[in-house]
Formats: structure tokens, C-alpha cells, sequence
């Protein structure tokens, strides 16, 4: 009789994450029928477009189960001022109720000696923290990382570099590193911003990264035709084992997440109408936004270019930077565009707040995209050959930037946005420029970038890299029983 296998996902609740992880846990059940998988949610965390994704996978995979988690209690209000730290904090409160229901997991599976045996936790960076539970119950955990290889090199990096030190203080200035898992010395001015306020992003990424050493294995989703030279640097005999399972692309249909079906088939029935790879695509993220002024230039860009476009756009409000524009807000996309812009480009162009990204990508009009950088945008534009425009907004999408750009020469810069010009606007006949650059036919990056994604195809069929690195995690985890 076939050994049955539980792995119980506590993933991180931002929808880049969710994502990734759930298209993880299809690709193992899939590979491998022993296994069922229980994924932690916690819902009361989520945004809207994450409430909305969760349900379709519940239905249609009968071997994952999705848990909601009560409410945690929230961090104090004093946290408040420190947003990494009451982000990483609400997480943590949520430590009680995983523990419970893998206390009541670990009851089930003891108390039918044919019911199927735990074989470990798979955490997410900001969950990292609960593998105090595993180790309550003597079950191993897994990190999951769904950002690149080379970013975990990075947070290696500073392990090694601060090890003890978490008071150390990172200076926004002063030489490149030479970190193990670039080709090339990175400026400092590219790592994540948050790492350089002492009190809040630092202190909070290095209580994440100490954990790291405390797991059976590191799981990337990467492959290693992209990123050998970051895998290879793992091998030092002191990292937990690394195993590029990527690229996890979601390819199932984005419909039932429009806000509107209409609104959807109207993408869907223009781009049709377009010529092959005619179409530039500008997104920067469930979570990115723009400036009125930097919303105008890339307006004027795009009409004196006369390109075709299909642009997801979300403008930051002047008095509330934070707040985007959405459904109660009074004014219309218009309000923020030249004079006259929709009507000049009325049946050339479509611009919306959602679209369907991966749809979109794989659509023959698409022949650029103008990206934030977040990394399954990346994953998801090389598996359909579609070459990038960087212009990385927040998080570690600054030095994904640098990576392809200056590591892997897999996009082209507008924008690397170097520490201090955060305020510097992207003027119009560099927007130009750039789309004119990434819309060439022959360029050099687009052939580059066809042939990546053709790696990241054969990586996670039979006999591909990443099909075989996930053979050999399976092969340790059915291990653990």
C-alpha cells in the first residue's frame, strides 16, 4: 500500500506569495501522488484579489485543503510607526493557531495507524519564524522562498556578514558588495530599502534570516538554466540544501478575478484585433502606483511614440500617498491623464486598473512589457518570451532590476531606481526611448529572452532541472516519516 503524505503550507498573505506557493503545492501532488497538503490562511490579512483566488483552488484540487485561521490578536498600536516590524509582528500572533491545528493534524494522523503521517511544515520568509512549531512536534520544516536565488544569496549574505550583530546598522551609501550569489559587485544603493532603517526593516529581515540555518531544506522558485550561478553559490556545505523547483507560473484563466466580465472580454477581444507583438504592456504590481506627474509622462511617451498599449494603471492620491485610486474615489482615470489623451488614442490603447496579467502575456499582440519587477511578473513574462523595461518600485524589486539588466542581460532600464533619485520623474522622451528599444523586433534581449523562456519550459517537464530538484526534495521529505 502506497505511504501517504501530508505537508502542512503556511504561507505568507500577499497574493505574490499565495500565488507561488499554492502552484507549488499543485506541481508536488501532481508529481507525486502520496502527497495531500493542508495550506494556513490567514484571511484576515488578506487583500481583496487574494480572497478572491483562494476559492477556485480549493475547487478544483481535491488534494489541497484550505484552512482559515481565526483572527490573531494585532500588535500593539506603539508598532504601528515601525510597518515591517507590525507586518512580521501580526504574522507572528498567528503562531497559536498554526500550532493548534497541527496539534490536532499530529492527533489524526497518530490516532489511525492507515491515516497518513506529517512529513512537514513548508514555510514562507515572513512565516519562517513558525518552524518553533515543527520543532514542538518533531516535524521538519521547509522555507520556501518565492523571490529569486539571487536574493537569497543576499539574505545569506547578510547573515554572514552581521551574523550576531542585529544591531548593526547598514549605511545608504559607500562601495558595491561582493555578494557570493552575483557575478558582479552589487551597489549598495539597489538592496531593499527597508534594510537601511535600523529599528524597523533591518532589525526585522535579520530575525527572519537567523532562522534560515534552522530548516532541512530551502526551496527557490527558480530554475537553474536562469540562475546557476546564484544555485552554485549555495554549495558551501554550511546552507541548507537548495532546491530550484521554479518557475511556478499560475496558467489557469484570471476571468473569475475580474471585477468586471465585461471589462475582461474587452481586453481579450482588442488585443485579438491587434498585430503580433504590437502591443506594449505597462503593470507595476497588485500593490504599485504612480505619481499625477510621473502618470502624465508616460501618457506623453506613449502618444508622441504612437505606440500601442494596454496599460493597468493606479494613481497615488496627493494628500494620501498610500491611497490608490479605487472605487470610492470621485475622480475617473481621466482626471490624471493629458487633456484630450483618451480620445487621441481611443481604439489604440486600453487603460484600466486590473487586468489579466498572464492572459495578457501570453497573448501574440504582446511584444513589451513595462514591469515593476516584482519576480512572478518576471517568471511569468520569460515563460512566454515577452522581454522587460525595468521600473522596480519597492521591496526587493530594485535589485531584481539590477539582476536582469546587469547580471543575466534579460531586460532593458528605464529605470533601476537608485536610492536617491526616488523623487526623480521618468520624463517622456526617456518612456519613449525605452518602449521604442524593447518594441525592436531582432533586439538583442528579446532573443535572449525567448530562449530563457523556453529553458523555464523544459525546467518543470520529465527529465527537466527543476523536475528532478523536486524529485529529490520529495525523496527527503517522504524521508521524514
Amino acid at each position: 500500500m502506497m505511504k501517504k503524505v501530508e505537508l502542512v503550507f503556511v504561507p505568507a498573505p500577499g497574493f505574490s506569495h499565495l500565488v507561488p506557493t499554492i502552484e507549488f503545492a499543485k506541481r508536488l501532488i501532481h508529481q507525486d501522488g502520496r502527497f495531500s497538503i493542508t495550506i494556513l490562511i490567514m484571511k484576515h490579512l488578506l487583500e481583496p484579489n487574494s480572497i478572491t483566488y483562494l476559492p477556485s483552488t480549493a475547487a478544483t484540487e481535491p488534494c489541497i485543503k484550505l484552512i482559515d485561521l481565526p483572527q490573531a490578536d494585532p500588535p500593539s498600536p506603539d508598532l504601528s510607526k515601525y510597518p515591517e516590524t507590525y507586518f512580521c509582528t501580526s504574522i507572528d500572533n498567528y503562531k497559536p493557531h498554526v500550532k493548534r491545528v497541527v496539534a490536532e493534524l499530529v492527533d489524526q494522523s497518530l490516532s489511525n495507524s492507515s491515516s497518513v503521517r506529517i512529513a512537514g511544515l513548508v514555510l514562507d520568509f515572513f512565516t519562517v519564524p513558525m518552524v518553533e512549531v515543527g520543532d514542538e512536534f518533531g516535524i521538519p520544516s521547509y522555507l520556501f522562498i518565492t523571490a529569486s536565488a539571487a536574493f537569497l544569496g543576499l539574505m545569506l549574505y547578510l547573515l554572514a556578514r552581521y551574523n550576531d550583530r542585529v544591531d548593526a546598522e547598514l549605511e545608504d551609501s559607500g562601495p558595491e558588495w561582493a555578494i557570493p550569489s552575483f557575478v558582479n559587485p552589487v551597489p549598495i544603493q539597489v538592496l531593499p530599502k527597508p534594510l537601511f532603517i535600523k529599528e524597523d526593516g533591518y532589525a526585522a529581515t535579520m530575525k527572519l534570516v537567523k532562522r534560515f540555518k534552522d530548516v532541512k531544506g530551502i526551496i527557490v522558485n527558480t530554475f537553474m538554466e536562469m540562475e546557476s550561478y546564484a544555485l552554485n553559490s549555495f554549495l558551501d556545505g554550511e546552507t541548507p540544501p537548495v532546491y530550484p523547483v521554479g518557475p511556478m507560473v499560475s496558467l489557469a484563466s484570471g476571468a473569475h478575478l475580474s471585477p468586471n466580465g465585461v471589462h475582461y472580454k474587452h481586453i481579450m477581444t482588442w488585443l485579438d484585433d491587434q498585430p503580433a507583438s504590437s502591443v506594449v504592456f505597462l503593470s507595476f504590481g497588485s500593490m504599485g502606483s504612480l505619481s499625477e506627474p510621473q502618470v502624465r509622462e508616460i501618457a506623453f511617451g506613449l502618444l508622441n511614440g504612437n505606440f500601442r498599449f494596454l496599460w493597468s494603471l493606479r494613481v497615488q492620491q496627493q494628500k494620501e500617498k498610500e491611497k490608490r485610486l479605487g472605487p470610492n474615489d470621485s475622480r475617473s482615470i481621466e482626471d490624471f491623464l493629458p487633456k484630450g489623451f483618451l480620445e487621441r488614442t481611443s481604439g489604440h490603447g486600453i487603460i484600466c486598473q486590473w487586468i489579466p496579467q498572464v492572459e495578457v502575456l501570453a497573448h501574440k499582440a504582446i511584444g513589451g512589457f513595462v514591469s515593476h519587477c516584482g519576480w512572478n511578473s518576471i517568471l511569468e513574462s520569460f515563460w512566454f518570451g515577452v522581454p522587460i523595461v525595468t521600473w522596480p518600485l519597492f521591496a526587493e524589486q530594485q535589485l531584481n532590476a539590477f539582476y536582469l539588466v546587469k547580471e543575466l542581460g534579460l531586460a532593458l532600464e528605464m529605470k533601476l531606481e537608485y536610492r536617491n533619485g526616488d523623487d526623480h520623474l521618468v520624463l517622456e522622451d526617456e518612456v519613449e526611448k525605452a518602449i521604442r528599444c524593447v518594441m525592436e523586433g531582432n533586439s538583442d534581449v528579446r532573443r535572449r529572452v525567448k530562449e530563457m523562456g523556453e529553458s523555464s519550459r523544459k525546467a518543470v517537464i520529465d527529465g527537466g532541472s527543476s523536475f528532478t530538484s523536486l524529485g529529490l526534495l520529495i525523496e527527503d521529505m517522504v524521508g521524514n516519516i
